[in-house]
């Protein structure tokens, strides 16, 4: 498939600002591949297509404030700065970007807060806007990781143009987010309400957690028109034998097995066993799934409404088939349904 394929015009009301009131109560559209049929539904009634032994497969990875905004010394010049990962604690080396990166070169000193106790000096460039920072921070490791969520700020999609609120710390991170080192949302979790986990619970569901550290490159649009040439962004992510046991058992059992986003289905199929079972990993993924693919684990997942030529509508493409995936976001649009990070949902059975 061609990258040309996954172009479709989005009006861009339906980029979504703001997230639902309540979490489970966001829209939700059913495909069900078998019978090819289309239903809409709210988040809430998810529970009506699981049955006790089914299991949802959650990413538990929770969003760290990465966005900060900095003085450039002398100039007092401010300037974003979004953390991607921590390359080494004792040293406090971060991967960065810098915007605007041309005012940002080697040596250059950055100052954060009102009393400028955080300090960080450009070690490199990684790439145009990419640059390695050394913190430099009088204090324990703890209180230098304190200080940068003190200072931080959710790191929203740039699509979304309005300002960061208060409440954003809340709903940008789902509810059973635990492993700090993702610097976007994996979103479809953010639907799940305590209210609707815990009637799934009552009815008998398993949860089987992965972690995926989400990276910016989520968001990265694809450049080559051959699919088989687009390089994905390598992110952390780690299975346990407790997931890998639970998920086996049901696969043998031939339950529902349905992965709760992208990034948990990403994380399912980079560690799949010659014998089609999920194995134990910790390590880095850079997998990229588009169509034709073979999916070996899940055999359902939930997922947000993605924007053109993205490699999240490339992999729901993948699962749901490609022209079933078209006419439902085509409906979705007539529909108006909400899209990508704080918009409504999809249920692919």
């Amino acid at each position: 498939m061609k990258l040309s394929h996954f172009h479709f015009d989005l009006p861009p009301e339906l980029l979504a600002e703001y997230p639902a009131e309540n979490r489970d109560e966001s829209r939700l559209m059913v495909l069900n591949r078998k019978e090819q049929t289309i239903e809409h539904k709210m988040f809430k009634d998810l529970i009506d297509y699981f049955d006790q032994d089914d299991v949802l497969v959650m990413n538990n990875t929770k969003v760290f404030p990465a966005r900060l905004y900095g003085n450039k010394e002398k100039t007092g010049a401010r300037i974003e700065v979004f953390l991607l990962r921590e390359l080494n604690p004792e040293t406090r080396l971060w991967d960065v970007l810098v915007d605007p990166a041309r005012k940002i070169r080697i040596g250059n000193k950055l100052y954060f807060g009102d009393d400028e106790t955080l300090v960080a000096e450009v070690i490199d460039n990684t790439t145009s806007r990419g640059r390695t920072l050394r913190f430099l921070f009088d204090g324990s490791y703890q209180e230098f990781r304190n200080k940068l969520t003190e200072l931080g700020e959710t790191p929203l999609p740039k699509y979304i143009k309005r300002d960061v609120e208060p409440e954003d710390a809340e709903r940008y991170q789902t509810i059973f987010a635990k492993e700090e080192g993702a610097v976007a949302a994996p979103t479809a979790g953010l639907h799940f309400s305590k209210h609707l986990l815990k009637r799934l619970e009552i009815k008998g569901v398993d949860f089987a957690e992965v972690t995926l550290h989400v990276g910016l490159g989520t968001f990265s649009a694809v450049e080559v028109e051959d699919l088989s040439k687009h390089k994905m962004d390598s992110e952390e992510m780690r299975i346990d034998q407790s997931t890998v046991d639970v998920i086996n058992k049901a696969i043998v059992d031939k339950r529902r097995i349905c992965a709760i986003g992208t990034t948990a289905m990403r994380a399912l199929e980079s560690s799949v066993s010659s014998q089609h079972t999920l194995n134990p990993y910790a390590g880095w993924t850079n997998k990229f799934v588009f169509p034709p693919h073979d999916f070996s684990i899940a055999n359902a997942m939930v997922t947000n409404f993605h924007t053109p030529k993205s490699t999240l509508l490339m992999m729901v493409s993948a699962f749901a088939g490609y022209d079933f995936t078209k006419r439902a976001y085509q409906e979705a649009i007539k529909e108006k349904y909400n899209f990508f990070s704080y918009g409504d949902a999809m249920l692919i059975i």
